[in-house]
């Protein structure tokens, strides 16, 4: 099963927790008055659902790519987590990304190798690194945020692991970090102590909202960006209601002066539905946070064979 996923939905207390103390030494200084920067997007651009829908009825799949950054103005880098992109692909996403008429500009949001968070535990991983960064880094004005994803088996044991590797990193490489041993966050010290290191280091945090682990659905940060895995389960009506608290919370921390905003959507197993529910969050957002972002354009599909 999926990180987090669970079937029984009617038994999870979906309520958004208040987020720890450290966030006020993040909102500290902040200039309240500033007009933040929101990206919002999936985490799939291949998806054979989407033609017909926010793709056109013809389009061929190796144009997925090129619908998808007319739509949205960022994406959750997956494909990354597998394999490090050539310098042909990274041409080729630059190529594609640059005709986005997206505000802010399209970014692409890559996930570290499983070769190096996982395999390797961010250990002896010297070269690997360096080949990923120099292929992220090359996307230039098109990288957004970059995020590394710890293991379920790395604990807090290993904080100074992974100290030392984000210092290893350049320091033009926004990196969030997403934890999930439940280590992490078992004790209030422990989580606190997490998120100073972290501003110490000016590097940032994931949040995951997912229905099966809401431990990992922490509300800290480290810095006024937001990151955020937002995991629905294909259209259930708790994937809305989730939905509003978080504008609520958003609109309270753009006030208190966040500055950036990365929200990946997913739909679900499928990601079927994550257009609608992305829609639904932009429509939202711009309606109670005074925001104007661009709202994809979602098509009827076609039912083959109805002739009403």
């Amino acid at each position: 099963m999926d990180f987090g996923k669970t079937t029984h939905l009617d038994t999870v207390n979906f309520a958004l927790p208040p987020g720890p103390a450290f966030n006020a030494r993040v909102w500290a200084g902040l200039d309240q008055t500033a007009h933040p920067e929101v990206y919002i997007g999936g985490p799939i651009w291949a998806n054979k659902d989407y033609v017909g829908k926010i793709y056109p009825s013809n389009a061929r799949e190796k144009d997925y790519l090129h619908y998808y950054t007319r739509q949205f103005n960022t994406i959750e880098l997956n494909l990354t987590h597998y394999q490090i992109p050539t310098p042909a692909m990274i041409e080729k996403w630059k190529q594609e990304a640059a005709g986005s008429s997206a505000k802010p500009g399209f970014t692409y949001c890559p996930k570290f190798p499983q070769a190096i968070s996982h395999e390797r535990m961010l250990q002896g991983a010297e070269s690997l690194t360096e080949e990923f960064i120099n292929a992220v880094l090359s996307l230039e004005e098109f990288l957004g945020m970059a995020f590394l994803q710890l293991p379920p088996s790395f604990g807090p044991d290993k904080w100074s692991v992974l100290e030392t590797y984000l210092k290893s990193l350049p320091d033009d490489l926004d990196v969030a970090v997403e934890f999930r041993h439940p280590d992490w966050f078992r004790k209030a010290e422990t989580w606190q102590r997490t998120l100073e290191g972290l501003h110490a280091l000016h590097r940032h945090v994931v949040n995951t909202d997912v229905a099966g682990r809401r431990d990992v659905l922490h509300m800290g940060l480290s810095s006024p960006t937001l990151t955020l895995r937002f995991i629905a389960n294909e259209g259930h009506p708790t994937d809305y209601s989730r939905a509003d608290a978080w504008v609520q919370r958003l609109k309270s921390w753009f006030e208190k002066g966040l500055q950036t905003a990365y929200l990946f959507i997913h739909g679900g197993a499928e990601n079927d539905t994550a257009p609608e529910l992305i829609l639904y969050w932009v429509r939202e957002l711009n309606k109670h946070c005074g925001l104007s972002l661009k709202e994809p354009v979602l098509q009827p599909k076609v039912v083959q064979g109805s002739l009403f």
